[in-house]
């Protein structure tokens, strides 16, 4: 009696469930490599930036600057900015966090990250990264409108969502989602900045 075939759809479940297995090795080991990363000199920088950026205070700084000393358009990118963080932060906490509940945060001491990088655990869920959806969310609105500070707030951006993997809170694939909600937070918040009333100008003072 030969045994029945599975249906197209276990097979397909089966090769859902590889592909995902494939997909948490590889971030698995990505983070490990980071852990094992023999840069002392980095290790101080990267933890206080990690905490630095803890409720979004980087990017809230940048904003008042913008308002006080940015003019017309300085206030304009930072009401974008600001919106872009509002709205990246709703979605990655609300349905995002809720719907991966079961994504822990990495365990510090199994994979190797030294205690010197670490930094306070948080208690939402890993999946994604909060702030990386922040910083990307910020960078790229205020970089769409004000061209100028478009490099700077890219590479702090960056640092940022680095950090939460060198500190071992997050693993490489929560960074990289939640920088994408950030990135389409970003972006929608330019063009609804700029259809409300395009610049003229789009650089800032000393900045072009």
């Amino acid at each position: 009696m030969t045994a029945p075939r599975p249906s197209s759809r276990a097979v397909r479940r089966r090769g859902e469930t590889g592909t995902l297995s494939l997909l948490e090795d590889l971030d698995h080991a990505v983070f490990r490599s980071v852990a094992r990363m023999s840069t002392p000199v980095l290790d101080e920088p990267l933890r206080r930036v990690s905490d630095f950026a803890d409720f979004s205070k980087p990017w809230f700084l940048v904003a008042g600057a913008l308002t006080v000393f940015g003019g017309s358009r300085g206030r304009r990118a930072a009401v974008a900015g600001l919106s872009a963080i509002g709205a990246a932060s709703l979605v990655v906490n609300q349905p995002m966090k809720k719907a991966a509940r079961e994504r822990v945060r990495p365990d510090r001491h199994f994979h190797g990250v030294p205690v010197r990088r670490w930094v306070r655990m948080p208690t939402s869920g890993s999946f994604p990264s909060g702030h990386s959806a922040s910083a990307a969310a910020f960078a790229v609105a205020v970089g769409g409108v004000l061209p100028g500070l478009r490099p700077p707030l890219r590479v702090a951006a960056s640092v940022v969502a680095f950090s939460r993997v060198y500190t071992g809170v997050h693993y490489p694939s929560d960074v990289l989602v939640g920088a994408t909600v950030g990135v389409l937070a970003g972006r929608l918040a330019a063009r609804l900045a700029l259809r409300r009333r395009p610049p003229t100008d789009l650089t800032v003072r000393g900045a072009s």
